[in-house]
């Protein structure tokens, strides 16, 4: 690996650097061509040459269809190659560990699913598929490990993902990569790598009084869900034992997979996507609950078994 770059240290960023150096490879082929034949050009045919400038050269298309093709499948072949890596960097395998992240001026705070959380700072295993879930407070961030060769821009009010799993341990650099305001450039923090033993002793040490879906029990109580979402209430409400991952009919004929996006939006503004059947009483949440309750929220209503303050 070139100087120039941090070692790769995920399982995808070797391949990165592969077509990275594959699209300067093929690209610098083409401009020293074109470049060639006009630096040869310029000088077979300069003032004083004594070559014949009146007779027609014979159009001859087989030259310029070749070179043509051969560049075109070239570049076919990497935008192949970078659809392919780019899709399976947003399918992340199944068992990974799955992070909430929230981006806010000026500092990343990072929840793991037994309830610690961190700030401008990330311990996570090695050779472990991590999957960040990520959302923002406030302005449009950009989550990026350069070392891990991800980034990806962060937003408010919407859900993104993308997943890495590092082969490597050690520190590495976490940025923030898109301008967020005054302090931006002080929006940084650091990956550690540990082993999975060491990455076990962390989780005892910083073991939380609660877990996110218990404290989200305890938000499910507070915000007034359970007036009209338990069991024995008499409102009419969709039912949300069992609502993960389950299709949701919608009132306009649609149906959605009941994934984590969805129940943000449905807390946040529950009249972009009516449940089929059930009148539209719910109100909306925008502006009333951080984020980082959204989130112990929603592992409530994941939960298998609900969990109880």
């Amino acid at each position: 690996m070139s100087g120039w770059f941090a070692p790769a240290a995920s399982s995808t960023g070797v391949e990165t650097d592969h077509l990275f150096w594959a699209l300067m490879a093929i690209s610098s082929a083409v401009l020293a061509l074109v470049f060639g034949l006009m630096a040869l050009y310029v000088v077979r045919y300069r003032a004083g040459s004594p070559i014949d400038r009146g007779a027609l050269a014979e159009k001859s298309w087989i030259f310029e269809i070749a070179w043509t093709g051969a560049s075109l499948l070239l570049f076919l072949g990497l935008f192949v190659w970078g659809a392919d890596l780019y899709v399976r960097l947003y399918q992340p395998p199944g068992g990974s560990l799955k992070l909430n992240v929230v981006g806010k001026q000026w500092m990343w705070k990072i929840e793991h699913p037994a309830g610690q959380r961190e700030i401008n700072a990330l311990h996570i295993p090695v050779d472990t598929p991590v999957e960040l879930l990520m959302t923002s407070e406030d302005v449009i961030h950009d989550f990026a490990i350069p070392a891990f060769r991800i980034k990806h821009d962060v937003l408010p009010g919407r859900y993104e993902t993308i997943w890495f799993q590092a082969t490597r341990t050690g520190d590495f650099h976490l940025f923030c990569t898109q301008f967020c305001g005054t302090d931006h450039a002080a929006m940084i923090g650091w990956v550690d790598v540990m082993t999975q033993p060491d990455y076990q002793k962390w989780l005892d040490a910083e073991a939380p009084s609660e877990t996110l879906a218990a404290a989200g029990a305890a938000l499910f109580q507070r915000y007034g869900c359970s007036g009209c979402h338990a069991g024995t209430s008499t409102v009419k409400a969709p039912p949300l034992d069992g609502l993960y991952g389950s299709p949701v009919p919608l009132e306009d004929g649609r149906t959605v997979t009941a994934d984590d996006r969805y129940l943000h939006d449905a807390i946040i503004e529950p009249s972009t996507e009516r449940v089929a059947g059930f009148p539209p009483v719910m109100p909306s949440y925008a502006g009333q609950i951080r984020e980082e309750d959204l989130f112990a929220l929603i592992a409530y209503l994941k939960s298998p078994a609900k969990e109880q303050p």
